[in-house]
């Protein structure tokens, strides 16, 4: 399993990260027995890094997350644990990186987990009424007082996360990041570089469009999230499947699965690139984990951009009330 640091100073990690969403039912029907499959597999081969969140679920997915460190010896120890908080549904008022009520959010998520600490504490999404540097000053004061050992930012733009490290280091920033999504490599893969800061990749194989087995229309119609999603609705789904198909082919010719060609295309963008997939099944899991046993070679990646040149993907990758929240910066 390759590794990287987390962060300018932070552990080293696997590069390459399971992300929990999934077990609260994001995407279809999950139970505990096989979210905690996943994490055996993931310890198993070598996965040290779990990402999630207060808002999955409702809590959920941290509360699975915690019944599995209770039940596995030796578990907590081996695993960089990330959670996050900042978003609310709170009478009108969505996003919320008030001191208080982030620190409260962490302290709940700490029982949650059964955990006297995490190893990284997000701003799921910065709410603009503060200053980046006042959110970072509230994110050191939670680092001083032991409730987390370092901090990150979700979806920001690099500007903001040059203020907010110029007063507290900021050990990761998560963006979605993909062969279908590359808006980061316009500012924010370069100052993560700069900085030290880990990118953290979200939804790293394109929501399944880059896999062997991407959801048929009739299913992303079916969940909430890629239901309203400009890349899932019509005409633009038939579109993405066929310029997908291309790629399909071109793992097929090199005898990999297409989900782990795409995860090993992350990584070769540069060593503190960190993919976070998520997933329910098994098979998946062990695509996914291929992909960072795959060292492309120079002739490897032409051809991947060849299939998919930057800018292949029909429609927006969030609507209208998805956006709500993210910075754009480009």
């Amino acid at each position: 399993m390759k590794t990287t640091r987390l962060g300018p100073d932070g552990p080293v990690v696997s590069q390459f990260g399971i992300g929990a969403m999934s077990f609260a039912g994001i995407y279809g029907d999950a139970t505990e027995e096989d979210s905690h499959a996943i994490l055996d597999a993931c310890r198993a081969a070598g996965v040290s890094h779990i990402d999630t969140s207060n808002v999955y679920g409702d809590g959920r997915s941290e509360e699975i997350i915690g019944r599995w460190f209770a039940k596995t010896p030796g578990a907590r120890e081996d695993m960089v644990l990330a959670t996050k908080a900042g978003i609310t549904r709170d009478g009108d008022r969505r996003f919320n990186n008030d001191p208080d009520y982030l620190e409260s959010c962490l302290n709940d998520s700490l029982k949650r987990l059964g955990v006297d600490h995490v190893d990284l504490f997000y701003i799921h999404r910065y709410d603009r009424t503060h200053s980046p540097e006042d959110v970072a000053g509230t994110l050191k004061r939670l680092v001083d007082s032991g409730k987390t050992r370092a901090v990150g930012f979700s979806e920001i733009a690099p500007s903001t996360l040059r203020r907010a490290f110029a007063e507290c280091p900021v050990a990761a920033v998560q963006s979605e990041y993909s062969l279908s999504t590359r808006a980061p490599e316009l500012g924010l893969v370069q100052t993560c570089r700069d900085l030290g800061t880990t990118l953290v990749a979200f939804s790293p194989v394109g929501r399944a469009f880059l896999t062997d087995a991407p959801f048929s229309y009739d299913r992303a119609q079916s969940m909430a999230f890629t239901k309203g999603n400009p890349r899932f609705m019509q005409p633009n789904y038939d579109a993405n499947i066929a310029a997908t198909d291309r790629f399909r082919a071109l793992a097929a010719d090199m005898g990999e699965p297409a989900a782990a060609v795409a995860i090993a295309w992350l990584i070769a963008q540069g060593d503190r690139v960190l993919p976070i997939p998520g997933t329910k099944d098994r098979k998946h899991l062990d695509e996914l984990i291929r992909g960072t046993e795959i060292d492309l070679t120079s002739e490897d990646l032409a051809r991947i951009e060849a299939a998919l040149p930057v800018g292949w993907a029909h429609g927006d990758r969030y609507n209208a009330a998805q956006w709500e929240g993210p910075e754009r910066y480009c």
